[in-house]
């Protein structure tokens, strides 16, 4: 199990370094192309919705045929993906460039779940480490993407950015490198009458679970995706944004060593309560300056925030479906989270030219809230059934 783990820790790290490269790049590459704030995140927000409409799909490859050729399309469609942007970039034409989302965000769609495929390698008390240590590959991403961008965004003159795709489209190469060594269990054997989805989606478990993930992906996103936009507007240069962008992401991933343990420990219901503070606290820094220093505490509690809740949150899910059902209810979990990273991708550029940087961080307050809320009352209905206790 352990080597096999490692290799999805590796698989996630190249998926998660493609993904942050872009985020570093994405708004100040749809700025230029478009030349609208109110456009500039459409190409992350389309590739977020592309990201969402994977996960019934990808369900059906990794249900008939296993998840290894689930992965291998995956890092196929990455690859088509990053080729595309570069594209979009060469021609300068924006429409081209958003059109490069759609591959791009099926790949990272597909790529999402290498953290479920560790869950299914582990017995249900490891669970919790194996999953987090697999979302722990971030923190090479978070290294690897930004930095990558860094290095070779002036690689082909005079096109910015056109080196690093094609330097990017190498990267689910690799991916599909490391799958031939990777052995990974059979898809399950087809049921004869399978479980309503609607009977998965009501369990208060599933209920939980999805609306933390879709608030810890999706307060983190809009918060990060219009970051790049506020810094470029208060002065800081290209390479500034990209460097909180990196911080951001190493906060994300490297807790991921321990938050498995941590939950162990505590419990997935306080982990995600912890979570929800650090994102709180988070929006706290950010409307009280736009200094370099509040930029980077600010995203670093970001990051932290997120890795919590949404660590949290999928640990509580694998307690929501039996192995029967799995596929399903990660598929359907997938397509609520990711279809709200979508909205909130979009809605970062639009809300930005709207209202402005401040109105971005009071509309993370009331999901979180919610969402906290929701956690109590799901430790309570628990506690007040002890055999399901955590």
């Amino acid at each position: 199990m352990n080597r096999n783990v490692w290799l999805l820790f590796l698989c996630q790290a190249l998926t998660n370094a493609i993904t942050m490269g872009q985020v570093a790049m994405s708004a100040l590459i749809g700025l230029a192309l478009a030349g609208d704030r109110f456009l500039a995140t459409l190409p992350y927000a389309i590739q977020m919705a592309a990201t969402m409409a994977a996960s019934i799909p990808a369900g059906m490859v990794f249900a008939r045929l296993g998840r290894k050729p689930g992965f291998y399309l995956g890092a196929l469609l990455a690859t088509v993906g990053a080729l595309l942007y570069g594209l979009g970039v060469w021609q300068g034409s924006f429409w081209i460039y958003c059109l490069a989302a759609v591959p791009a965000g099926l790949g990272f769609g597909i790529g999402q779940h290498y953290r479920f495929a560790a869950a299914e390698l582990a017995d249900p008390a490891a669970r919790p480490r194996a999953v987090a240590l697999v979302m722990a590959g971030g923190v090479l991403a978070a290294l690897l993407g930004p930095e990558l961008v860094k290095r070779s965004l002036l690689l082909v003159p005079p096109f910015v950015f056109l080196g690093t795709y094609l330097c990017v489209a190498l990267l689910p190469m690799a991916i599909a490198v490391l799958l031939s060594f990777v052995r990974l269990p059979p898809p399950p054997p087809p049921v004869r009458v399978p479980t309503p989805l609607r009977a998965i989606l009501a369990r208060p478990a599933f209920i939980t679970a999805a609306v933390a993930g879709l608030v810890a992906y999706g307060s983190m996103n809009l918060l990060m995706a219009g970051t790049p936009l506020e810094m470029k507007l208060c002065g800081f240069r290209d390479v500034d944004s990209i460097d909180i962008i990196q911080l951001h992401a190493t906060a994300m991933f490297a807790p991921g060593f321990v938050t498995g343990r941590i939950i162990q420990r505590f419990g997935t219901h306080r982990v995600i309560l912890a979570g929800a503070l650090a994102t709180l606290l988070c929006v706290g820094i950010a409307l009280t300056g736009e200094t370099y220093t509040h930029f980077a505490v600010a995203l670093t509690l970001l990051g932290l925030g997120w890795n919590f809740m949404f660590t949290g949150a999928t640990t509580l899910l694998t307690t929501a479906y039996d192995p029967h059902e799995r596929v399903r209810a990660q598929a359907a979990n997938d397509f609520i989270v990711f279809g709200t990273v979508a909205v909130t991708s979009f809605s970062a550029g639009a809300l930005h030219a709207a209202s402005g940087w401040a109105a971005i961080n009071w509309a993370v307050v009331p999901p979180v809230l919610v969402a906290a809320a929701l956690v109590l009352w799901h430790r309570a209905h628990q506690a007040s059934r002890p055999a399901l206790a955590d």
